[in-house]
């Protein structure tokens, strides 16, 4: 591994454990030439996943993009970033468990919203506005009804 602070191309590990997801392992390095300390993180190795959008075209799964929209979602609202990470760590291990190598983005949106809906219902009526692109008024008052009959 490269250091970060010399550019040496060799260092030795010093400390190696799990993260708390238990999805990759932390290092800590020290470069055998400037002596400094440096963390690197070790993860698995995924398929890359395409998505198909409504229009047909494909584009790359972006992780970002995703939690990018959840954060728009849940602004001003009592949920965490850990809480979205995890929304999205369940998202992805279910679309990654299928070993599939295209899924459609109404798949992933409906999962999103499925999680959602357990963490803030607010968030919930939020992401589900722009994803299932309500046209009026009549539309968002099924949404709120589908949600107060399921209580």
């Amino acid at each position: 591994m490269k250091c970060p602070f010399c550019g040496y191309g060799d260092s030795k590990v010093v400390d190696s454990r799990p993260t708390d997801e238990g999805t990759s392992i932390r290092r800590r390095r020290e470069c055998l030439k400037c002596l400094k300390r440096f963390t690197t993180y070790e993860t698995v190795e995924r398929i890359p996943l395409m998505l198909i959008k409504r229009d047909g075209t494909r584009q790359a799964y972006d992780r970002q993009k995703l939690l990018n929209g959840l954060m728009k979602a849940c602004e001003k609202r009592p949920v965490s970033l850990m809480q979205l990470e995890q929304i999205v760590d369940a998202v992805e291990q279910q679309v990654f468990g299928t070993l599939e190598s295209e899924v459609s983005s109404k798949k992933i949106g409906e999962l999103v919203m499925d999680q959602l809906r357990e963490v803030d219902e607010v968030a919930y009526v939020r992401f589900a506005s722009v994803y299932r692109q309500f046209k009026d008024i009549n539309t968002f008052m099924e949404e709120l009804n589908t949600l107060i009959k399921e209580k």
